[in-house]
């Protein structure tokens, strides 16, 4: 530093050709370094949010399906022994789930009046359609009481 003398420093300064010797800047490779670092994890942390994201969504779905899947299956059930029969149709005031309904006899000789209630709702999710179904076996409580009339070792005398 001895070497300039003090009026050209000055007057270098002033200028900004020339940089005082406390100060320091970031060199050219230390940049390249950190935008090399931010290019190399930037993508996986952004897929990171997104993957996030899409399964949040899919879970909100899913757990609206349940909701609605339980309710379907409460109607049904509410009608004692429902009628053998297929049914399709939407929910009121929301037409991107869709349900059906399946109410079909089990055959079988040990066991008489049962009936298995399938209910499915159906919605898109990615263009895909996704779908959630639930089972329930119920029988036809008339045909116990008969036999229970009818058989004297299940009579309280």
């Amino acid at each position: 530093n001895g070497s300039v003398p003090k009026f050209w420093r000055e007057i270098a300064l002033k200028s900004g050709r020339l940089a005082e010797s406390d100060e320091r800047g970031f060199t050219l490779v230390e940049i390249v370094v950190t935008i090399a670092i931010l290019g190399l994890s930037l993508p996986p942390l952004l897929n990171a949010f997104t993957s996030g994201a899409r399964g949040q969504a899919l879970a909100e779905n899913r757990t609206t399906a349940l909701y609605l899947l339980k309710y379907k299956m409460g109607e049904v059930e509410a009608e004692g022994f429902p009628e053998v029969r297929t049914e399709e149709g939407e929910f009121d005031g929301n037409d991107q789930y869709t349900w059906s309904i399946t109410v079909s006899d089990i055959e079988s000789e040990e066991l008489e009046g049962l009936r298995r209630i399938t209910v499915s709702v159906f919605w898109q999710y990615r263009q895909k359609e996704k779908s959630m179904s639930l089972q329930a076996l119920v029988s036809d409580r008339q045909i116990q009481q008969q036999q229970n009339q009818g058989n004297p070792e299940n009579s309280n005398g």
